[in-house]
C-alpha cells in the first residue's frame, strides 16, 4: 500500500451530510462525496493486510485495495477503470449499498473499518465529472438476440454485459420507466433518478433497446401497474424472436400480516406507499393520494424498506412516526469477536432514523382498530425470544399482560418479500421453483443460471430472493456470462 502506516495516522471520516432539519424539507440527495484530499486520506487507511477479506465480503468482488491505493496516489482514472472491472454501476452501490465489504475489513477487528463505500462514491462521481465514462459498444456483432425481462439492477447489468459481448439485447419493462426498485422503491433522497437515466443513455449507445410499458405474459404478471397502459407480449412470441431469454424481475410478493383489521383503509404495503412519492418527484400527474401528512404513522418492519418509509413520512409532515421490529434490539456494538462472513448483529441507525422516529423492538402486532372503515389504532404486545432446551431452537413467546395500544392513521407493512409473483409469466413458462418459491437455477457449472425451461435463464431477486442491489448486479453479470457461453460456446466476459 502507498501509506503503510495510514491506518494508524488517520481516522475514519464520514461523508458530509445536510442537517436533518433542512433535508426533510426536500427529496434531493443530501450526502456529499469526499473531497479529493479527504478520499486520499481514507484510501491511505487501507492496510497491507495480506488477505483482503473486503474483496470476498463484496458480492461483486470489487478490487478494493487496488483502488484505495490509487485514490491515495490521486490516480483517479486508473481507480475508475479498476472499479468498473467488477461493477457496472458504482454510482448505485456507492449510495445505497450497506457495504458488507466494510464489515469484512481487517481493520474492523479492532478499529473503524476503511470507508470503502465513501471512496467508491468519490471515484465514480469523479469519473462522471471528468467525462471519463463513455459508451463501450462491441467491435463486432454476433447476430444473436437476447431478451431481458426486468430493468432493475440485475436486468441492467446483464443487458449491458451482453451488449458489450456483441449480442442484440432488448430489455422489457412493465413500468413506464427503467430501473425497477431503484426507480420506484428507493426514495429520491437516497438516490436521485437521473443517475439511472444517465446509465440508460450509455446502454442505448451500446446497442441495448428498452421497451417500457411492456409486459411479457398475461396481465397476471402485473403488480402495482396500470394494466390499461401496458402492451402485452406472449411468451411464445418472445421465444420465437430471441435466442435466449433472461428473467430478471424482482421478488414482488410482499409478506402480509393477516390479523384482524387488515382490511381497513390506511393499512397498506410499503411498496404501495413509496413508489407514489417517487412518481410525484418525477413530475407525474394524477398520482394516487396516499400521504403521511398529519397522520400517526406506524411502520411494521425494521429493515431498509421500513427506514425508507420513515424518511418519506417525515418529509410528508407526519404527526408521529413509530417503527416496530419483531426481533430484540441488537447491541450497539457487536458482541464478542467479529462474526464475518455473517452479517453482524448490531444496532444500525439510518439517516431516516436520525430525522426522527420512535423505534421499538420485540413487538408483535395483534390487531387493528378502525372507525368507518379506516384504521384508527393498533394493538400490539411485547414478546420474548427463548431458546428451547430440547431442540435448541429460538421461539417467540408473548409477555403476559404486555398488550398496549397506539393511535394509527397510516400503517405501512415493510416486512420483506416472500418470492416473485408466480401468476402470469413464470407459471405460463412452466418454470420450476425452489423451496422458497424463487425460480430454481444453479449458479455454478454448465447449467449456471439456467432455469428448468430451455433457453431461459434467471438472475437477481427472482432467482435469489430479495437481496441487495450489489447482489443483483453480481447475478446480472454472472448470468450474462452464462448466456454468452450458451450462445457462443465460450465467453470472455468476466464472472
Amino acid at each position: 500500500m502507498g501509506k503503510v502506516t495510514g491506518f494508524l495516522e488517520y481516522q475514519r471520516l464520514q461523508e458530509a451530510a445536510e442537517p436533518t432539519q433542512q433535508r426533510v424539507k426536500h427529496y434531493r440527495e443530501f450526502v456529499l462525496h469526499l473531497e479529493d484530499e479527504e478520499a486520499a486520506e481514507q484510501g491511505a487507511r487501507c492496510m497491507d493486510c495480506g488477505i483482503p477479506f473486503c474483496m470476498n465480503g463484496c458480492p461483486v468482488n470489487n478490487i478494493i485495495p487496488d483502488w484505495n491505493d490509487l485514490v491515495f496516489r490521486q490516480d483517479w482514472r486508473r481507480a475508475l477503470d479498476t472499479l468498473h472491472q467488477t461493477n457496472n454501476f458504482p454510482e448505485f452501490t456507492g449510495r445505497i449499498c450497506p457495504a458488507p465489504c466494510e464489515e469484512a475489513c481487517t481493520l474492523n477487528i479492532n478499529n473503524d473499518p476503511v470507508g470503502i463505500k465513501s471512496i467508491e462514491h468519490a471515484i465514480i462521481d469523479k469519473g462522471w465529472e471528468m467525462g471519463w465514462i463513455s459508451p463501450q459498444p462491441a467491435a463486432h456483432r454476433t447476430g444473436k438476440r437476447v431478451a431481458v425481462i426486468g430493468s432493475g439492477p440485475a436486468g441492467m447489468a446483464c443487458a449491458q454485459q451482453l451488449a458489450r459481448a456483441g449480442h442484440d439485447v432488448v430489455v422489457f419493462e412493465k413500468n413506464d420507466r427503467v430501473g425497477g426498485l431503484l426507480r420506484y422503491g428507493i426514495p429520491d433522497f437516497k438516490m436521485e433518478k437521473w443517475l439511472i437515466d444517465r446509465r440508460v443513455q450509455q446502454m442505448q449507445a451500446e446497442g441495448v433497446q428498452f421497451r417500457t410499458r411492456t409486459c411479457v405474459g398475461s396481465a397476471a404478471s402485473l403488480q402495482g401497474v396500470n394494466s390499461d397502459a401496458v402492451e402485452h407480449v406472449a411468451v411464445e412470441a418472445l421465444l420465437g424472436d430471441f435466442d435466449a431469454v433472461v428473467v430478471a424481475g424482482g421478488s414482488e410478493q410482499p409478506r402480509d400480516l393477516p390479523i384482524p383489521g387488515r382490511e381497513l383503509n390506511g393499512v397498506c404495503f410499503a411498496m404501495e406507499f413509496l413508489p407514489l412519492q417517487n412518481r410525484r418527484v418525477a413530475g407525474d400527474e394524477s398520482v394516487r393520494e396516499l400521504w403521511a401528512s398529519g397522520r400517526h404513522v406506524i411502520v411494521i418492519g425494521g429493515g431498509d424498506t421500513g427506514s425508507d418509509c420513515v424518511g418519506t413520512s417525515n418529509r410528508h409532515g407526519a404527526k408521529s412516526v413509530t417503527q416496530f421490529e419483531l426481533l430484540p434490539m441488537p447491541p450497539r456494538i457487536e458482541q464478542g469477536n467479529p462474526v464475518w462472513p455473517y452479517w453482524p448483529a448490531k444496532l444500525r441507525t439510518s439517516s431516516s432514523h436520525e430525522e426522527g422516529a420512535t423505534r421499538d423492538w420485540s413487538v408483535t402486532t395483534k390487531r387493528f382498530k378502525g372507525e368507518n372503515g379506516r384504521v384508527t389504532a393498533l394493538i400490539a404486545a411485547r414478546v420474548e425470544w427463548k431458546k428451547d432446551p430440547a431442540t435448541g431452537q429460538t421461539r417467540m413467546e408473548e409477555v403476559p399482560g404486555s398488550e398496549f395500544e397506539l393511535p394509527a392513521d397510516l400503517v405501512l407493512l415493510a416486512m420483506g418479500f416472500v418470492n416473485p409473483v408466480h401468476q402470469g409469466l413464470l407459471d405460463e413458462i412452466g418454470l420450476a421453483y425452489d423451496p422458497r418459491g424463487n425460480v430454481a437455477a444453479a449458479t455454478e457449472g454448465e447449467t449456471a443460471y439456467r432455469t428448468s425451461a430451455d433457453r431461459i435463464f434467471a438472475a437477481g431477486d427472482m432467482r435469489r430472493g430479495q437481496s441487495l442491489v450489489v447482489w443483483a448486479i453480481r447475478e446480472g453479470r454472472q448470468c450474462a456470462r452464462a448466456v454468452d457461453e450458451f450462445l457462443m460456446g465460450m465467453s470472455t466476459l468476466p464472472r
